[in-house]
């Protein structure tokens, strides 16, 4: 079994991928978002290519072999589950969930986990709206606009939210924003950075551009 370390950086490695398919990670960028010094990036290296989880090239950086590719959509899954399971059964907030889920990823067991996506009749998003992989390693692929560049006065519904951090997350609760919400953006201020958003009660809340380029919808 893989160790909670490696699983991180596995992980780690595949969501940097999706912002840039088919290239090389630095180290020294992986080593930033894993919280380390590059020497420690660097020596996980040799274990991740010793398992035939990644491949790594000195001057290039590291990306994931097909096998680990597999590991970080398994380590995903769980993740994802979990949360939605905290906030759906346990009823705890969503912005508190990240966290808990980045400790519950690594001991949850496949019956366990198994268990919970029956109980949540197998769910396909997230609380932040993020697909949830399947048990064979399939991931649906989520693509649109945010409030930033949707058009305008057209009804949308939030689909996803990408900042997890708590204070974004209380802000999108505070503003009503949560995915699976129906809006429509009213008018859009380039000079003042700002987006008129209208809920279906005729309510309207004004988002800095920078957050709703972060809200994206369908």
């Amino acid at each position: 079994m893989p160790s909670s370390t490696v699983e991180d950086y596995v992980k780690q490695l595949y969501l940097a991928a999706q912002e840039a398919p088919d290239q090389f990670l630095p180290l020294g960028q992986l080593a930033q978002l894993m919280g380390v010094v590059p020497g420690t990036a660097t020596a996980m290296m040799k274990t991740l290519v010793d398992s035939g989880l990644a491949e790594y090239a000195p001057r290039t950086g590291a990306r994931l072999t097909r096998g680990g590719e597999q590991l970080a959509l398994h380590v995903l899954r769980r993740h994802r589950l979990i949360e939605l399971f905290l906030v759906k059964i346990l009823g705890m907030d969503w912005s508190e969930v990240h966290g808990e889920a980045e400790e519950l990823e690594h001991s949850v067991s496949d019956k366990v986990l198994a268990a919970i996506d029956a109980k949540l009749g197998s769910p396909t998003v997230d609380p932040h709206g993020d697909p949830i992989p399947t048990p064979k390693g399939k991931v649906a692929t989520i693509t649109g606009a945010s409030l930033a560049d949707c058009e305008l006065r057209r009804r949308v519904r939030v689909a996803r939210v990408l900042d997890q951090a708590p204070a974004f997350l209380q802000l999108v609760d505070r503003f009503g924003l949560k995915p699976g919400t129906t809006v429509r953006v009213e008018d859009r201020d380039d000079v003042a950075s700002a987006v008129l958003v209208a809920h279906a009660n005729g309510d309207i809340v004004t988002l800095g551009l920078a957050a709703a380029e972060k809200i994206l919808v369908e």
